[in-house]
């Protein structure tokens, strides 16, 4: 009966809300001088309205009775602001109706027509490429959001189908579409009352039975991961639950609800919905041509991926950068140009200064996989050297590790050249990448698969791109590869993100920036909200 009601309240405001919108008569003066002169004074302080305005002799977008079907289209984008995650009350439809109705001057019109156009564009900007500006909320963010011009988005609004505008201002992206409808499934879980209780206690396997058993049955249940079932005991149907709930969560699938898999059980649904409304909000800030191919590393999923046409065409596991601050991986865009085989390594300063200089001071023979060089690129006798008097800010040397087997970086490097120093890379740690969390790099992304890679990278300009690359690797010494084709990066960082079929995927927040976003968000007014039908 209460959802019966609820459902039929918000028809009730629909249908008057139309009502009120197609209703709006705008006075016969809507374009006269008075109401010109109102547009001009209203617009004087922003560059871009006088710039808009001044092409279109001061007259409205928004005044007439045939501009009615674009202050619709404006009313019913802010009535749907919040699907979007966006700050809702920044977006009032009923104040808006108000406020039209009772402008019945020249001058009140004119100064609410700038006001409408002001409310437009900042709906279009938070729509299009988001709410928060990157880099105020992480320094290790550094997203170029691909912000529109004002002046172009009025433009081609004003000659555009208002409704049809509007819907193509966010991302067009299938990723977009189904974080949304994510959205819209947790926030009506959440009117249906969540999950249910969390599962208490520590480790349970196969076998086990009671009443955490219980708890942990009826938790799968309510995640749609068990079909219905009064079992009591551990058996087979929950642990295949429990595999494909790890699946889905970057988990071990080792069938067994150990503490880490618990703690991610746990997890409400209202924070899940947290990590979707924040991952629409990163989908926004990338909101722009990603490359036909390109290659996509989400560093909370410890994966490096050739995306080709929208179709994951290769998938590697990754090693992202440690928790430490000076070391975690940061985001952002690139273009990868070329490909180093037999790489040499050449420390960079902070590592030297950290790191070698403490063992160096210690032990002049220490680290001796590594070059010592001066400024000209000569070798420095470690026999007569003496570094106990240098600092970090004083010592002159740089430090270089020729191609070998053991080098840092493997046997190959993928480049995309940029003032963080981040690349992709081979390893010869390779235990790290069976472990569930794989975040032990200084920044750089290391791969399990770096000659498949480089196989896939190649495919497009040699017949044979595996006996190309290997020629190249058996000569032992630093071979440069261009890619004939260079192919955009992403260094992106979901928490929570889509596949074509099958469930979201959620991740942990490894260096806590979606937590940083979302509170963000919350600041500007984005809230959880739950809602039935």
């Amino acid at each position: 009966m209460l959802n019966h009601i609820a459902r039929l309240r918000v028809v009730i405001k629909f249908v008057a809300t139309a009502f009120l919108m197609v209703s709006l008569a705008p006075t016969a003066h809507a374009q006269s001088m008075e109401f010109r002169q109102a547009v001009a004074e209203a617009a004087a302080n922003d560059a871009d309205l006088v710039a808009f305005y001044r092409e279109r002799n001061f007259a409205g977008i928004w005044a007439t009775r045939a501009d009615r079907n674009r202050r619709n289209a404006l009313l019913s984008a802010f009535n749907a602001a919040a699907d979007h995650g966006l700050p809702a009350d920044q977006y009032d439809a009923d104040a808006l109706i108000s406020r039209l109705q009772a402008a019945s001057t020249p001058q009140e019109q004119g100064r609410l027509e700038v006001e409408l156009t002001r409310q437009f564009l900042d709906y279009a900007r938070d729509v299009q490429t988001g709410v928060l500006i990157p880099s105020r909320i992480d320094s290790a963010i550094h997203r170029q959001v691909p912000i529109r011009s004002r002046v172009g988005t009025l433009r081609a609004f004003a000659q555009s189908n208002p409704a049809g505008f509007i819907r193509s201002l966010p991302p067009q992206t299938p990723e977009y579409t189904r974080l949304m409808r994510q959205k819209i499934e947790l926030e009506r879980l959440l009117a249906d009352g969540g999950w249910g209780a969390t599962v208490p206690g520590g480790k349970l396997e196969r076998g086990a039975s009671g009443q955490r058993v219980v708890a942990l049955r009826n938790r799968l249940i309510a995640m749609a991961f068990l079909g219905r079932t009064t079992t009591q005991t551990y058996d087979d149907a929950i642990f295949s639950a429990v595999q494909q709930f790890q699946l889905a969560h970057g988990l071990a699938t080792d069938g067994t609800a150990g503490p880490g898999t618990l703690e991610q059980i746990n997890v409400s649904p209202e924070r899940r919905l947290q990590s979707v409304i924040v991952a629409m909000e990163r989908e926004r800030w990338i909101n722009r041509p990603r490359g036909e191919r390109h290659v996509w590393v989400n560093i909370t999923d410890f994966t490096a991926k050739i995306i080709d046409n929208g179709v994951e065409t290769f998938s590697t596991r990754s090693v992202v950068g440690a928790r430490a601050s000076d070391r975690v991986t940061p985001e952002f865009s690139d273009v990868m140009e070329f490909m180093v085989i037999n790489p040499s390594w050449y420390v960079p300063r902070s590592i030297i200064t950290k790191e070698y200089l403490p063992q160096l001071q210690a032990n002049p023979n220490a680290a001796r996989n590594l070059l010592i060089t001066d400024s000209r690129g000569r070798v420095v006798d470690r026999s007569t050297a003496d570094f106990s008097g240098y600092t970090a800010n004083n010592f002159p040397y740089s430090m270089r590790e020729p191609p070998s087997q053991g080098n840092a970086l493997g046997l190959v490097k993928f480049m995309f050249p940029n003032r963080h120093n981040i690349y992709l890379h081979d390893t010869p740690s390779k235990s790290l990448f069976g472990r569930e969390v794989r975040a032990y790099s200084h920044g750089c992304v290391r791969l399990a698969d770096p000659f498949d890679f480089a196989y896939a990278l190649l495919a497009r300009q040699t017949s044979d791109p595996q006996g190309f690359f290997q020629s190249q690797l058996r000569t032992g010494r630093e071979q440069r590869v261009d890619l004939a084709d260079p192919v955009p990066v992403h260094l992106i960082y979901r928490t929570a993100y889509t596949q074509a079929e099958g469930r979201t995927q959620y991740r942990r927040d490894i260096y806590g920036r979606d937590g940083r976003i979302w509170n963000a968000l919350a600041r500007e007014g984005v809230a959880l909200r739950a809602i039935r039908g």
